[in-house]
């Protein structure tokens, strides 16, 4: 190789490493890696997991001091003690599904309230956006964030419960538990998204999560009303999830609003993305 071949083939090599910095994909990983830094900076990669672990933990547990209990308490006679059925294992998953409809969805709401409307009131959004990040990246990496934090804490929650009621109550099965924690960690990510969506569109975090608290209820209670008519709805998913473990079989119905849930948690970064293009700052 000649020495102007040379020259252009090491100005080449040195030219490649820069454009990879800037391309979107590189970017877009410099955005989740440092939503997930201060994920931890702000301890919500450690408490999030933990009072996920702690009421998983709980429900089993209470359920199998519950008899102790009410003995301790004296208010209740001996027989009526001896007739209270013990719950068979996949009834206190159900349970504990049940426990997670109200406090974790509380939880996952107020963890990302600011995630998105925080830095709008802040000016940092409007201040990132001019630089050669686009909206989409911004929202996609903060959903991406959301996945991943709520997922590794409900399923690090729901580990704990399982294994809490196979030592007190016995075995569920595995295909039982993976198919409901999908089913329900998807429920909870729907939510979290919805607050995103919120966060781009309020300018307060707390009528963000309140906004996708409102949502989630309205939704659950519709659905739960509208059974047939609303098989497909993302309020399904805990009903679906509980019917998993007690011996239903949910099928293409579960399938279905887990479908259907996708596609709106695509249209929810969708119109995350386009709110933030119109006001990237709150005035």
């Amino acid at each position: 190789m000649t020495g102007p071949d040379k020259m252009a083939g090491s100005a080449l090599a040195a030219d490649r490493p820069a454009s990879k910095l800037t391309s979107p994909l590189v970017r877009w990983w410099v955005l989740y890696r440092k939503e997930m830094l201060e994920s931890l900076r702000s301890f919500k990669l450690l408490w999030m997991p933990l009072v996920f672990i702690l009421i998983g933990a709980m429900q089993p547990v209470m359920l199998h001091m519950l008899p102790d209990l009410l003995a301790s308490a004296g208010s209740l006679p001996e027989s009526v003690l001896h007739e209270i059925p013990r719950p068979q294992a996949f009834e206190v998953l159900a349970q504990t599904l049940g426990q997670y409809d109200t406090m974790g969805a509380l939880i996952t709401a107020l963890a990302f309230m600011a995630v998105v409307s925080g830095e709008r009131a802040s000016g940092t959004a409007a201040l990132m956006l001019t630089k050669p990040i686009s909206a989409a990246a911004f929202i996609t990496s903060k959903w991406a964030g959301l996945l991943t934090i709520t997922m590794l804490s409900f399923s690090a929650g729901y580990a704990a419960a399982w294994y809490y009621t196979y030592v007190l109550f016995g075995a569920v099965g595995a295909g039982k538990f993976l198919g409901s924690l999908l089913l329900y960690g998807l429920w909870l990510v729907f939510i979290g998204t919805c607050t995103l969506l919120f966060g781009s569109l309020l300018k307060s975090g707390a009528a963000a999560a309140f906004a996708a608290l409102g949502t989630a209820a309205v939704l659950s209670i519709v659905s739960s009303l509208y059974t047939e008519q609303l098989a497909w709805s993302p309020g399904r998913l805990p009903s679906y999830a509980s019917a998993l473990l007690t011996g239903g079989d949910p099928g293409s119905a579960a399938a279905g609003a887990a479908a259907f849930t996708v596609v709106c948690l695509i249209a929810a970064c969708a119109g995350a993305v386009a709110a933030l293009r119109t006001k990237p700052s709150v005035d």
